[in-house]
């Protein structure tokens, strides 16, 4: 019997309880009364019946009615009632008109408890005691006997159809009960409820499974109790403000609990307010398991804020430790930079291969260490550049720490079989009086570390504001970059993005190159970065978005083998955050005749937090246009799981730096293993970058990542040369 029915019954006894106390302390005034005085003693037996009715009307029914031997006693007791009733319908002289009435009180109790077969059970032994008092204490005729029986019947049919709607109700209502229930147990949330005393008053199987605790363990206890030291004080507040919510309202959280094994569980807490709804009243809490998310996202944040290679803090983390030491700063409290990078380090790579030059990495970034104090922060900024943010340093330190850290990169670092000597150059700057932005004082740095190049390597320069002749050269390159612009110097190639278990070509990226007049072909790590800064990345981009449609356009009519092919778009991040993108890329479909699920658009991680409201926005409005949205290099950058599954993402490419190991290193397998997970969870498409080798192909593959890109498959190619590759190779929906 579930806590539903015994209250139930617990109410239904006491009512059944005082209804017969009520009655038989009637027949208790009608002896005192109506007999004669030889016949009161009567009245002793009754009134102790009375007495014996009342005293048990406060006894611990919802408990006691859980016993079948309990239920068996009181079906004794319903039908003891009956012949109790006809023997004072017999005895008294008007006893047979009191029958009646307590008849049908005692039927409609036990239609409120008992089965229809009981029920009728009992009619007929008050039809009969009813058939034994009419002719023979009321002197009724046959005829008067007939009708009364009858009408009696059919007070019996009555009750007993009364007792079957309820018992047909009971059992739509426990099944009802039992579904939830199921449905409750099924679902990896555990779902609790607690009153308004603090105690957990139900909980659902799957505390079990999350906890390993029983959840009968659970109730009536405080949750509170499974928290660590230390927040409880929270959680009293927590739950102070829920219930002062209105009615239906909810709050979320995220917590710990202790699980039976001592294990800490990390939950996702949703908790609405019932407590004002009487048929709840309690506060219901939906827990959720989040371990696995939180350790994914741990993964992805220590990947944000650290360099994989060296271990160190990356350019993300130093950039925040930097603008929080240059808040603090002041005329005593100066902050300095120095921002170091290797000399000719490209030639290692190309003359030795990246494995040697990330070995040389290595050695020379626990070189670096040694020189550092630990209140320092050393950080790799990308590639084979470095920095080193100090605080309270006196004047001339500086300059002295430099130099021996360029006379310690001097000593020959042996890679293989042979000895590699290395340079640096360093820029030194410091915060002045006033200094507000930390990016202005690593800016001052880089045109130090420029001039220290600039004035032979190997060596360092202290920033003095006369630097600012670079400023010039940037300019230039803006005028070169507008010109470039009006007459076509820049030209687009395209790499092919293949299916991974078949190697067709799916889609092709759009990569913009520059053909310089005088320079030659140029990648864009030559002109991207200074497009972006002086604004013409907008219009550099909306040209490559154009071309790039029309391309494609192109290729279908030309080729049959094009049908299903698709192109991929980078957006820069001004680019992104530009107000006509949107008509832009519009217009560049109209114009190609291009559907817009031709179309897909890469966006780095980066980009998206910098404003995530505005982001969502930006991205909701090109799904509305129906083209297809990549978060690009996927990993380096640090976005909430919670805002992943918010945005219209249709794909996910997974930045080259953990491809690069993924056949050797066991980390970036289990971070791409998470992450092609992660793809089929929120289905969406997984993308590798940069597949060079046999080895990373088929790792890959086998982790179940979708599509890739790289060497491996194709360098990048003009379009006479995708149109030989798509003629020779059936191609295949992305």
């Amino acid at each position: 019997m579930d806590d539903h029915t015994a209250e139930y019954w617990a109410r239904q006894l006491r009512i059944g309880a005082a209804i017969a106390a009520v009655v038989t302390a009637i027949g208790g005034v009608r002896i005192a009364i109506g007999w004669e005085g030889a016949q009161r003693w009567w009245l002793l037996p009754v009134m102790l019946a009375v007495v014996s009715q009342v005293a048990i009307f406060p006894l611990p029914w919802a408990r006691l009615v859980r016993s079948e031997r309990t239920r068996r006693w009181l079906a004794g007791w319903w039908l003891a009632e009956m012949p109790v009733m006809l023997l004072f319908g017999w005895v008294d002289p008007d006893g047979w008109m009191l029958y009646v009435p307590a008849v049908v009180l005692l039927l409609i109790t036990a239609a409120a408890l008992w089965s229809p077969r009981f029920v009728i059970a009992l009619g007929v032994m008050s039809i009969g005691g009813y058939a034994l008092l009419l002719p023979a204490r009321a002197g009724a005729t046959l005829g008067t006997t007939l009708v009364l029986l009858a009408m009696m019947g059919c007070i019996v049919g009555l009750t007993a159809l009364y007792a079957k709607s309820r018992r047909s109700l009971d059992s739509r209502r426990h099944t009802a009960e039992q579904r939830a229930e199921t449905l409750l147990a099924a679902s990896a949330d555990a779902v609790i409820a607690i009153g308004a005393d603090g105690l957990v008053v139900y909980a659902t199987e799957s505390i079990t499974q999350m906890l390993g605790l029983p959840r009968q363990a659970l109730v009536g206890r405080r949750l509170s109790s499974l928290l660590p030291e230390g927040r409880a004080e929270r959680a009293r507040d927590f739950f102070n403000s829920l219930i002062a919510l209105p009615l239906g309202q909810s709050l979320r959280a995220e917590s710990q609990l202790r699980g039976a094994d001592g294990e800490w569980v990390y939950v996702d807490v949703l908790a609405t307010n019932w407590i004002d709804d009487p048929d709840i009243a309690a506060a219901v809490v939906s827990l959720r398991d989040i371990g696995a998310r939180r350790e994914l996202e741990e993964k992805l944040h220590l990947q944000a804020f650290t360099d994989s290679l060296t271990g160190m803090p990356n350019r993300a983390l130093f950039r925040q430790r930097l603008a929080e030491a240059v808040a603090a700063a002041d005329d005593l409290h100066p902050v300095t930079v120095l921002l170091l990078d290797l000399d000719d380090f490209k030639l290692v790579n190309d003359n030795l291969g990246h494995s040697a030059g990330d070995e040389l990495l290595t050695t020379i970034a626990g070189r670096l260490r040694r020189h550092v104090r630990p209140a320092d922060v050393l950080a790799r900024l990308g590639g084979d550049e470095f920095a080193i943010l100090m605080r309270d340093l006196e004047p001339g330190d500086a300059a002295a720490l430099a130099e021996r850290l360029v006379r310690t990169i001097r000593e020959p670092i042996r890679l293989g079989s042979r000895d590699i000597a290395c340079s640096l150059s360093i820029g030194i700057a410091t915060s002045a009086a006033g200094e507000s932005q930390g990016d202005h004082l690593l800016g001052n740095a880089d045109l130090a570390m420029y001039a220290a190049k600039r004035a032979g390597r190997n060596g360092y320069a202290i920033f003095d504001p006369t630097m600012t002749m670079s400023v010039l050269e940037e300019a230039q390159l803006r005028v070169d970059l507008e010109q470039a612009l009006e007459h076509d110097e820049f030209a687009v190639l395209y790499q092919p993005v293949v299916d991974m278990q078949t190697q067709s070509v799916s889609s092709v990226e759009a990569l913009v190159r520059w053909n310089h007049p005088r320079d030659g072909l140029l990648s864009p790590y030559h002109f991207i970065a200074a497009a972006e800064a002086n604004g013409l990345i907008v219009p550099l981009g909306r040209w490559v978005l154009r071309e790039a449609c029309a391309q494609l356009a192109r290729w279908r009519a030309e080729s049959p083998a094009a049908a299903g092919l698709k192109v991929n778009v980078n957006l820069s991040a001004r680019q992104f955050q530009y107000a006509g993108l949107v008509d832009d890329v519009a217009g560049a479909l109209r114009d190609a005749g291009l559907d817009a699920a031709s179309l897909t658009l890469e966006i780095t991680e980066s980009m998206l937090m910098e404003d995530i409201e505005t982001a969502k926005r930006t991205l909701h409005s090109l799904r509305a246009l129906g083209v297809r949205l990549a978060i690009d290099d996927f990993g380096t950058g640090y976005s909430s799981l919670s805002y992943l599954k918010q945005l219209p993402v249709d794909v996910i490419k997974i930045d080259k730096t953990f491809v690069d190991d993924v056949d050797t290193d066991a980390d970036d397998v289990a971070l791409v293993d998470a992450v092609a997970g992660l793809g089929q969870a929120l289905k969406m498409q997984t993308v590798a970058e940069g597949i060079e080798t046999d080895a990373q192909w088929a790792t890959l593959r086998r982790l179940g990542i979708d599509h890739g890109q790289g060497y491996l498959f194709g360098r990048p190619a003009d379009p006479e040369q995708i149109r030989a590759l798509l003629d020779g190779v059936s191609t295949v929906s992305a």
